[in-house]
């Protein structure tokens, strides 16, 4: 498995774009796919902030982001780690862990201290990775787990 930014394998933003949409659209309901892909298509620019990394076999298997805010209610928050997703076909094989490590490897580059992150349903997983839950809240109609790592 390989670890590419997604500013070098372009040709995966449509792939990636559907699989967030897919399995997050219902957090934010008023958001399109092509929307998404518009805002995607930042992390094609070289910045280091939005960025995503994708892991690659033969196929594309998931992906992990490094962005400047996910919930726009929290603006005191920054960064967060968003879009961690394996494709289902490649999940409990260590690929969903080599993302994060690979986004928090960047974010200590580039001279972040403290990431966070919110999750409908993973908790335990970010938990076993060092991540501290802050607190449970309501967040367009679904309890989420808010969390934070200090690099």
């Amino acid at each position: 498995m390989e670890i590419l930014n997604l500013a070098d394998v372009p040709q995966c933003l449509e792939l990636i774009s559907g699989w967030h949409h897919k399995e997050w659209g219902y957090l934010n309901p008023d958001r399109t796919l092509e929307m998404r892909l518009v805002d995607m298509h930042k992390h094609l620019e070289g910045h280091d902030i939005p960025t995503t990394f994708v892991a690659i076999t033969d196929d594309v298997i998931g992906s992990a982001a490094l962005i400047e805010s996910d919930m726009p209610e929290r603006p005191d928050l920054t960064p967060w780690l968003a879009s961690v997703f394996v494709a289902p076909d490649a999940r409990k094989e260590g690929v969903g862990r080599a993302l994060v490590q690979r986004v928090m490897q960047h974010a200590r580059a580039i001279g972040v201290k403290t990431m966070y992150l919110y999750t409908p349903d993973r908790s335990h997983f970010y938990k076993h990775m060092g991540w501290h839950s802050m607190e449970e809240i309501e967040y367009h109609g679904s309890s989420v787990t808010l969390m934070k790592i200090d690099l």
